[in-house]
């Protein structure tokens, strides 16, 4: 086990202190209620945060202090944690808590991407790995799962030692995925994924049903090896969102069944909802059958595949509603029903150069919360680049958020 300098131990041990203080204040109550009132169905007083997972580099890592590796992983897991409360005053809940997952993987096709990443900015190329469907589909086999045990023990032991009297270490479990039009785009590059509905369709029906059945036997390996948790409270979702719940149990998970899961297939946004039917939705239903609860979506359109696919559902609770929605529509679907509306905004009005126009901002949430009148409302902005290295910029946006939620949005 890697030793921890007594320098960078009191960086960490400070660290810690810091957010067993933002646990345990009287602010942390009040949003711990605004989620508990989420989870139980209450129309009550909608969350807004800024999140942060696109511009790390401007609020996690300038600010680290740690000079050894296993030192600077633990800090850069307690930053992130505080970001939110520190940095801009949005509605993250903070736990009294250090929480480590178990360390697992599954690979639906057990093949690696060729991915050509940008030196700068997120963006990326995928260079095929399969050029052609039916001359590459042997390369799809052999999809993989796994669980490293000794991994996990071993940074629960050293987290504990550093910092357990102060922050206790729980395991904390992420919904289950069960991603397969992604990693597939990723083989394959979307122009040749998209020609083989059409070319190949029951070899695209084979590939999807592989997948799906990879995923299948890696849910009954965990509950073969007893490795499942409860997802519910300050446990993480997928979208960066946060398992809160009332349906779930909170101990002795055993299976699937009891947990969150997580699905989306924004890649298949362009197609029409006949064809989402056809090539995807068969799939996901059966791994739906497999979670408890279900949060659904990343940037694709649901509108369009609602009426007759996801709200069929009747396990979802959580909906990606990116700006590519007919959004008023979406919460004409939603209101009154027990499904979030997770709003992921249109993110350049904080991300544009120079001075934020307000004015754009707030007649644009105007709309935002006007759609999601009546229904369960989280604000997530996510898709966010830089906020220039300002943090008033982002606490600003915050505010800005919340007071149009506070004028238009009505439960």
């Amino acid at each position: 086990m890697e030793t921890i300098t007594r320098q960078d131990r009191e960086i960490l041990r400070n660290l810690a202190r810091k957010q067993l203080e933002y646990a345990h204040s009287s602010r942390n109550a009040v949003l711990l209620r605004q989620w508990e009132a989420l989870a139980q169905g209450r129309r009550e007083s909608p969350t807004v945060r800024l999140l942060f997972s696109n511009f790390t580099h401007e609020v996690i890592t300038p600010r680290m202090q740690c000079t050894g590796e296993a030192a600077r992983k633990i800090e850069y897991t307690l930053l992130n944690t505080l970001v939110g409360r520190e940095l801009f005053d949005d509605d993250t809940p903070i736990s009294p808590t250090y929480d480590i997952s178990w360390h697992t993987w599954v690979s639906p096709f057990g093949m690696a991407a060729k991915i050509t990443r940008a030196q700068a900015g997120n963006g990326y190329h995928v260079e095929p790995v399969i050029e052609d469907l039916e001359e590459g589909f042997d390369k799809l086999k052999g999809g993989s799962f796994g669980l490293d045990r000794e991994g996990t023990r071993k940074t629960m032991d050293l987290v504990q030692s550093v910092l357990g009297d102060i922050l206790p270490v729980r395991m904390v479990q992420n919904a289950l995925c069960g991603a397969i039009t992604n990693p597939l785009v990723h083989l394959m590059g979307m122009e040749a994924y998209y020609c083989s509905m059409y070319d190949y369709p029951e070899l695209l029906h084979q590939a999807m049903d592989m997948a799906t059945k990879v995923y299948e036997d890696y849910y009954d390996f965990l509950e073969k090896e007893s490795v499942l948790l409860p997802t519910c409270g300050i446990s993480p979702l997928p979208q960066e969102s946060f398992a809160f719940n009332q349906e779930l149990p909170a101990e002795n998970v055993t299976k699937t069944t009891q947990c969150w899961g997580f699905l989306e297939s924004q890649e298949t946004t362009a197609v029409s909802p006949e064809t989402y039917g056809e090539f995807v939705y068969p799939y996901q239903d059966r791994l739906v059958k497999r979670f408890g609860l279900l949060s659904y979506g990343c940037c694709e359109r649901v509108d369009a595949i609602w009426p007759d696919y996801l709200s069929k559902w009747s396990n979802l609770r959580k909906l990606s509603v990116s700006p590519f929605n007919n959004e008023p529509q979406v919460g004409e679907y939603l209101r009154g029903s027990s499904v979030v509306y997770y709003s992921k905004p249109r993110a350049e009005f904080v991300t544009n150069p120079g001075p934020m126009d307000e004015d754009a901002l707030r007649e644009y949430f105007k709309g935002v919360c006007q759609a999601a009148s009546g229904c369960l409302f989280e604000i997530a902005q996510r898709e966010v680049g830089t906020i220039f290295g300002d943090f008033s910029r982002g606490r600003r946006y915050v505010e800005i958020a919340r007071e149009c939620v506070a004028e238009y949005w009505r439960p």
